[in-house]
């Protein structure tokens, strides 16, 4: 969320604007009565009430269309503001470069060609000023967009983000997780560390929430927030993006992670395609945490413990120690037992993997052949 502007500066804009606008209806007030209603009047007293009248009114209407100017003036500044902490140093001084070429050639241009055409009288001269103003607003902005992509002004190599490391930018799947906090801690994972605002906000509907599952997972990302906290230094990030809709986190998440040049840390498998999609390097510890766990192939042997019932009638379904599930066909008696099992196969999934075995005793069963011998 942007941090509102100071409460003085907030003042001296709206009186600005005020003043601006006041002034500027004043003078179409009085331009108004000169060129039509003085037509139309009548007699002395209509023409002495709309001179005074007119400017009058006419300031009124400016003041009141103020503040809806000065709204559209912050919006658009926020926006430029975006753009801008997107760019680095050498495409801000390439852009402005390209900004002042543009200016200077449309002001070229109305010395040479618009002077022409304001010996036309006044429609000529309007005609002339709204043309210029055209001109230099397309100069200007083609001029500071061929500047930021040349980068026209060599910048001098500083603290860029090489040198500090590649901002992370934390989601709140991988807080509720938990194993953030070992991954950072055994310094497979470095900062800087980014946790946006709208990320807490989310957290902490989470732990107030009604439903007690997603309260007990609330309380305990905040939990693991507050450990990761002791273990490096996080960056709040007050940085929102209003012209998303309301809610959006995964949205804004993408789009922060592309301002700040950073990677996406989350375990959000839709989010981390969408993120792949937008160009955005996504770091997952569900994916680390699968590629550390050990290879198992069929044959091999495990010691697993039955915790509940399968998909079909005969299954149990117990888990290994870094959580990979283990189906066991056969077995569904042996519920709350720990059994060795033989594996017959594995399968990857979107998920994690899955491993399906039998028990170790009815594979070294004798088989029992129906039939005459």
């Amino acid at each position: 969320m942007r941090v509102g502007r100071p409460h003085l500066a907030g003042t001296l804009l709206r009186a600005a604007f005020a003043v601006i606008f006041a002034v500027t209806g004043f003078l179409l007030g009085r331009e108004a009565y000169n060129n039509l209603l003085s037509l139309h009047a009548a007699n002395e007293t209509t023409q002495l009430a709309f001179l005074i009248l007119s400017p009058v009114v006419g300031a009124i209407v400016g003041v009141l269309l103020a503040p809806l100017a000065q709204s559209v003036f912050e919006k658009e500044l926020d926006v430029v503001e975006g753009a801008m902490e997107r760019l680095q140093p050498s495409e801000l001084a390439g852009g402005a470069a390209g900004l002042t070429a543009g200016l200077v050639i449309a002001f070229l241009i109305k010395s040479i060609v618009f002077e022409s055409i304001s010996l036309a009288g006044r429609t000529g001269t309007y005609v002339a000023i709204v043309l210029y103003i055209i001109v230099s607003i397309f100069a200007a902005y083609l001029g500071a967009r061929v500047g930021a992509k040349m980068r026209l002004v060599p910048v001098p190599p500083g603290k860029t983000v090489s040198a500090i490391g590649v901002p992370k930018i934390i989601d709140t799947s991988v807080i509720v997780d938990g194993r953030v906090t070992e991954i950072v801690q055994s310094g497979f994972l470095e900062g800087p560390f980014v946790v946006p605002r709208f990320v807490l906000r989310e957290l902490q509907a989470i732990a107030d929430s009604s439903d007690a599952g997603k309260r007990q997972r609330g309380r305990r990302g905040l939990d693991v927030l507050a450990r990761l906290q002791e273990i490096v230094p996080l960056d709040i990030e007050e940085r929102d993006y209003e012209d998303l809709p309301h809610g959006s986190v995964d949205a804004k998440l993408v789009r922060l992670t592309l301002d700040l040049g950073g990677k996406l840390v989350t375990n959000d498998y839709n989010l981390s395609r969408v993120a792949h999609v937008e160009g955005v390097e996504v770091l997952s510890v569900h994916e680390l945490a699968s590629a550390l766990r050990p290879i198992v192939l069929p044959g091999e042997e495990l010691r697993v413990q039955l915790l509940r019932e399968g998909k079909e009638p005969h299954q149990a379904v117990g888990y290994l120690e870094d959580g990979t599930m283990v189906v066991v066909e056969h077995s569904r008696r042996s519920i709350g037992e720990t059994m060795d099992v033989v594996v017959t196969s594995v399968l990857q999934t979107v998920a994690g993997r899955m491993i399906f075995a039998r028990p170790r005793s009815v594979l070294h069963e004798p088989q029992r052949w129906s039939g005459a011998p």
